[in-house]
């Protein structure tokens, strides 16, 4: 733990040297990546049991330990552009880089002071990978990056995986993987019984275990990077994040455990620049074969294109914001198709406050795939409430892991036909959800103890900030009505 801070502290404590420079977090650790990277492949190269060559020669850590001034910022772009056309875990790291580090001399101190004298491909691959988790973290935080919308709060994270309980014999997908952490806590809880398993099993956790998606290029590099501290994956292999947009095609394969946090917005939507130079904005609907509904809602395509992949009797988690829960027209038939064909079993229902990207209302649905059937899967559907009269927020009183053993417990992974009901865990029968006005899942029935009771508001910084929440949630309504009402011809 102590090695772990010390690393983190020394990064970060340069990350604020850069600052000064223009440089973000979010692009400070970009540039780690590409030089975290460099160090590794070095590393292989230059150890005495079976060294591996993963970089060409004029690519190499050595040519940048080698060069000052001038020729060091003319050799670094130099490797950045050759390195961005490989394929593979190379070409997804690499893809579109660029040099954020003007000062050449910040540069040399970079490589040489901080990157140079750590071993980075050390047993301890942990340590360097909780490092640089800390640093994504730090990085969400960064409000004016907007990285926060890559980063689901890791404490949310485990509480899912753990309920979900994926093993050594299942395939992880995230469709909207970030920064990869739903694939990063599913690998460590697969392997926990590391010591115990077969040298095939082995493997499949280091290469064929997790796949994800991810649409922005940067962001795709620092999971793959994320991925390789932890022992994922390999530098000279295949990639285990594909760099496109998920929503374009069925890709065929089939996964038994899906866990993904989608993007907020609602609609997809892309930038077209016409011959005389003007933009424009067209809503798409994604039409698909295997989808129940054409929208342009992406939530809700996101939402049929997870049911797509996942497999026979495979379960999903998904976070999705309240609209997914109650909105009709698409939503409505997306809800009533899901309810029969899949096991809908439980429905998590998430306090402000806990997300980087402000004003979002969300829950996490957990539901199975199930074969054809008359009858409809979900027999009974179970909601935790754990929003009514639950304030968190991202520094005073930020949502740790605790927070949710109890939903955990109730939960009761592999036991679900033991449930129990109680204050905040309710079960609603199937014919109860398709009574309800369009198959309504917005499901309340706890008081807000604050409208009864003055001694029962939460702290002043809290109610400040979920005013903030309120007033951005309200501000990205508006702005996906105002961006639906615009045409696609309007400048």
């Amino acid at each position: 733990m102590y090695e772990s801070r010390r690393l983190v502290e020394k990064l970060w404590s340069y990350c604020n040297v850069l600052r000064d420079d223009g440089v973000s977090t979010i692009d400070y650790t970009e540039q780690l990546t590409y030089l975290l990277f460099l160090k590794m492949a070095h590393e292989r190269e230059t150890r005495s049991l079976n060294p591996e060559h993963i970089v060409p020669a004029d690519c190499s850590w050595q040519r940048l330990l080698d060069a000052d001034g001038e020729e060091l910022e003319k050799t670094y772009r130099y490797i950045l552009e050759s390195l961005g056309r490989s394929k593979g875990t190379l070409g997804v790291i690499f893809r579109k880089a660029q040099n954020k580090i003007q000062d050449p001399a910040k540069l040399k101190r970079l490589i040489v002071d901080l990157i140079d004298k750590e071993n980075w491909s050390a047993s301890g691959v942990d340590l360097k990978g909780d490092a640089y988790e800390e640093l994504l973290q730090k990085g969400a935080e960064d409000i004016k990056s907007g990285a926060g919308q890559y980063f689901t709060p890791r404490s949310l994270i485990h509480a899912i995986v753990d309920v979900v309980r994926p093993s050594v014999e299942d395939t992880v997908c995230d469709p909207a993987c970030g920064t990869g952490g739903f694939l990063l806590v599913a690998y460590e809880h697969a392997t926990r019984d590391v010591e115990n398993l077969a040298p095939d099993q082995r493997a499949h956790l280091r290469d064929t275990f997790v796949h994800g998606v991810e649409l922005v290029d940067g962001t795709a590099r620092l999971a793959s990077m994320n991925m390789l501290l932890h022992g994922i994956g390999t530098a000279d292999g295949e990639s285990l994040i594909d760099v496109k947009d998920a929503l374009t095609a069925d890709p065929g394969t089939r996964y038994s455990v899906v866990l993904a946090n989608p993007p907020f917005g609602t609609k997809s939507s892309v930038t077209m620049i016409g011959a005389d130079g003007r933009e424009s904005r067209s809503n798409l609907e994604i039409v698909r074969d295997d989808f129940w509904v054409t929208t342009s809602n992406k939530q809700l395509n996101f939402l049929q294109h997870i049911k797509t992949i996942l497999d026979i009797n495979g379960r999903a988690a998904v976070v999705l914001p309240d609209n997914v829960l109650f909105e009709g027209g698409a939503g409505e038939t997306l809800r009533r198709r899901l309810l029969r064909e899949f096991n809908v079993h439980t429905l998590l229902r998430l306090p402000t406050g806990i997300f980087y990207a402000g004003g979002v209302k969300a829950n996490v649905l957990f539901f199975d795939k199930k074969p054809a059937a008359e009858a409809p899967w979900t027999r009974t559907l179970w909601v935790y409430d754990f929003r009514t009269n639950e304030h968190f927020t991202m520094k005073q009183n930020p949502l740790r892991r605790e927070h949710l053993q109890n939903f955990v417990d109730v939960y009761k992974p592999g036991k679900q036909h033991k449930r129990v009901e109680s204050e905040r865990f309710k079960s609603f029968t199937y014919d109860e959800i398709m009574a309800r006005d369009k198959a309504n899942l917005d499901i309340i029935w706890l008081k807000d103890n604050s409208f009864e009771d003055a001694e029962d508001l939460p702290a002043p910084e809290v109610i400040a900030q979920e005013i903030v929440e309120e007033l951005q949630a309200a501000l990205n309504e508006f702005a996906a009505i105002a961006e639906a009402l615009v045409g696609p011809d309007a400048e």
